[in-house]
């Protein structure tokens, strides 16, 4: 019976390095008001910008990938409010896992029918010729 050595720990990946500050935020051991105000409100406010941009220039493929990217972080950042929220039972991690909940059902309606108008849109049943 042959056993192989146990790989040698080596530390943190390259995308582990990059990301930790993410990776943090998702397990709930960072800041609440880092991962509220800046990955939460100033990101999100960055992608609508980036997201409004697409639309205005009818560019709709890419719309299309940013909606998806915009859904995936959506969750991410809404499963690492939550998450770091836990870690407090003050009044303002309370406020943010009500904000996450009206975050969460806005986002989720948001994304929906934008969907549903850019198939639309892509099918060529709707859009400025339309």
């Amino acid at each position: 019976m042959s056993h192989d050595p146990e790989p040698a720990n080596t530390g943190p990946t390259l995308l582990e390095r990059i990301f930790a500050s993410e990776i943090r935020a998702w397990h709930g051991r960072a800041p609440l008001w880092s991962v509220f105000w800046l990955k939460g409100v100033l990101t999100s406010g960055v992608l609508l910008v980036l997201y409004a941009t697409t639309v205005i220039l009818h560019q709709p493929l890419a719309e299309q990938g940013l909606l998806i990217f915009c859904g995936l972080y959506t969750v991410w950042i809404l499963v690492s409010i939550w998450r770091c929220s836990l870690a407090s039972d003050t009044f303002w991690a309370l406020l943010a896992r009500y904000l996450t909940i009206a975050w969460a059902a806005n986002a989720g309606l948001v994304l929906f029918f934008r969907q549903l108008e850019l198939l639309a849109i892509l099918g060529g049943l709707s859009g400025p010729g339309f």
